[in-house]
């Protein structure tokens, strides 16, 4: 069967299904979210700060505007998230090349040690989790994912 025309007012069953996308990734987020809290311990931000630590370290330095508009954040709680992460050394200013009088928010090695060693935990954690999954089915759902994630991102862009 062709794929739908993303134009064509979805039917009932493709409502109903949506609403199951919707519920399971919501409650994918939750169970993920409350895997990160029971180990939270070990993390040493918060994870609004996590957040803010892993955007600057893979999108690179970016004045705390930039930060506040990606996060659709007022720059106000951007500078309340990044104020400890400085304290803490993984984060720190930097002056902007093209503007002397700005600054530059940038991770830090440390800042990039935090995000690895959180990253490599909850890949851990997934990989016991597919490990008994069939080889295939853990690729198709990595590919679907993706896929989701790039159609999702491309609809918003033409609905904005």
């Amino acid at each position: 069967m062709p794929p739908a025309d993303p134009a064509t007012e979805p039917d009932e069953a493709d409502l109903e299904l949506a609403d199951t996308v919707v519920r399971e990734l919501f409650l994918l987020i939750r169970q993920v979210k409350r895997s990160t809290e029971r180990h939270r311990p070990e993390m040493i931000v918060d994870m609004a700060g996590y957040h803010v630590l892993a955007h600057l370290h893979f999108a690179g330095p970016q004045r705390a505007t930039e930060v506040a508009a990606t996060f659709h954040a007022d720059p106000s709680t951007i500078s309340r998230q990044v104020s400890p992460l400085v304290k803490a050394g993984l984060v720190e200013r930097r002056a902007d090349p093209a503007d002397g009088r700005a600054a530059l928010l940038a991770a830090t090695d440390d800042g990039v040690l935090v995000i690895e060693s959180e990253r490599r935990r909850r890949t851990r954690v997934i990989a016991r989790v597919l490990g008994a999954w069939e080889p295939g089915d853990r690729t198709a759902l990595a590919t679907l994912l993706d896929r989701f994630l790039v159609d999702f991102q491309t609809h918003e862009t033409r609905e904005s």
